[in-house]
């Protein structure tokens, strides 16, 4: 099978090392993270003609920000998905470059949700009562981990997946953390641990669900002709897929997420065989988060996940499928609520082989990174991009 030949290429990606940012606003987080891309690079922001944000944006869309680094721009893009909206914006930054309208596309992002005091999915966010249907949910309590809990607790009555299995999923995070000097959890945890830890929202534990910390992060996609000229290493976007799962009318099928269709794009674009890639980022907002997408990319058969990741499979060195080697949203970083960013950025990081050496993937030439925005239980996005290191 022939692989596509990228269209675009991520030659710019930065992680904001701040996970407390107590003296820092959002349009300074958006700003360091933009410059640290560039320079990460060999650009600068005179160079950047499109822009590429979500609504964590200080003020409406990307208003604030274009104006607070001067940016002049042919192209502009707000989507906004949650926290898959940066595999998307990644897909639509090629897009737009395909099609002439930019040739150096800055994707930002940036919050403060840990200096602000948020909790781990405990609450309804302001902006979901605007929603129609919210109002019919409200009264029976759900809120975001009650959502994902649902998920976990259907995936364990259909497939007897069970709460060790899941476990394995922020032990392999941790094992990749102890390595990350940035990340905010770095001790190795065990399975036990894991289920011992206090239940928030049954069958999901506190060390099921993620960290919440501060910061942002960037990319820059380029036009060939602009990668070509640059002195980085190039990775290409060569699939990308991107869908939104509703209520389908209130027939409600919990086993699977968005990103089975968003999957099957991205795979065909490639033109490219589940067995070809070698590292993947995969959002974890829960541990269930991160089973599900491994079953909806294709990686082992539905109702096979909690086996598949079980015993240390998705541990670099260790298992078949390294994931999340900086530690992921289980244990390391998990900016504004919004993990897609991090997880382009240590795909990337990968297919450079820029990772921590003691969880670098030997021979990494593919990579696949996912992002779930939104309420995995109730309405969400699935975005994937693939990513391929160009010799």
């Amino acid at each position: 099978m022939s692989r596509r030949k990228a269209r675009a290429y991520i030659m710019g990606a930065y992680e904001h090392p701040t996970r407390l940012a107590t003296d820092k606003t959002i349009a300074q987080l958006h700003m360091e993270s933009a410059l640290g891309a560039l320079a990460d690079a060999g650009l600068s922001l005179l160079d950047v003609d499109g822009f590429f944000c979500g609504n964590d944006m200080p003020g409406i869309g990307a208003f604030a920000i274009v104006d607070y680094l001067n940016l002049k721009l042919r192209h502009i893009d707000v989507t906004d998905t949650g926290g898959s909206s940066y595999m998307i914006h990644v897909a639509h930054a090629v897009e737009a470059i395909q099609a002439g309208k930019c040739s150096v596309a800055l994707i930002t992002l940036g919050g403060r949700p840990r200096a602000e005091g948020a909790n781990t999915g405990t609450m309804v966010r302001p902006y979901h009562h605007a929603q129609p249907e919210i109002p019919f949910e409200l009264p029976y309590g759900n809120m975001i981990v009650g959502s994902y809990a649902m998920c976990a607790k259907r995936h364990m009555y259909e497939f007897g997946t069970t709460s060790e299995q899941l476990a394995w999923v922020k032990v392999a995070a941790s094992h990749h953390a102890q390595h990350n000097e940035r990340a905010l959890l770095r001790d190795v945890v065990t399975v036990e641990e894991v289920v011992n830890s206090p239940l928030v929202a049954d069958p999901l534990h506190r060390l099921d669900c993620c960290v919440i910390t501060d910061g942002g992060g960037a990319l820059i996609v380029t036009s060939p002709e602009v990668a070509a000229r640059l002195n980085r290493p190039k990775v290409g976007v060569i699939g990308m897929g991107e869908t939104i799962k509703g209520q389908n009318g209130g027939k409600v099928d919990l086993s699977f997420s968005a990103v089975a269709k968003a999957a099957r794009t991205a795979f065909e674009e490639a033109a490219i065989d589940r067995q070809d890639i070698k590292y993947v980022s995969l959002y974890d907002s829960f541990t269930i988060t991160v089973l599900m997408q491994i079953e909806d990319l294709g990686f082992c058969e539905k109702g096979q996940g909690g086996r598949f990741v079980a015993d240390g499979n998705l541990i670099s060195g260790v298992g078949r499928l390294p994931f999340n080697t900086d530690g992921g949203g289980l244990c390391n970083n998990h900016p504004n609520n919004r993990g897609g960013m991090t997880k382009i950025i240590e795909a990337v990081r990968q297919l450079r082989g820029e990772a921590h050496p003691a969880v670098q993937v030997k021979n990494c030439d593919l990579a696949l990174a996912s992002g779930i925005g939104g309420w995995l239980g109730a309405r969400h996005a699935g975005s994937v991009v693939i990513l391929e290191r160009e010799a």
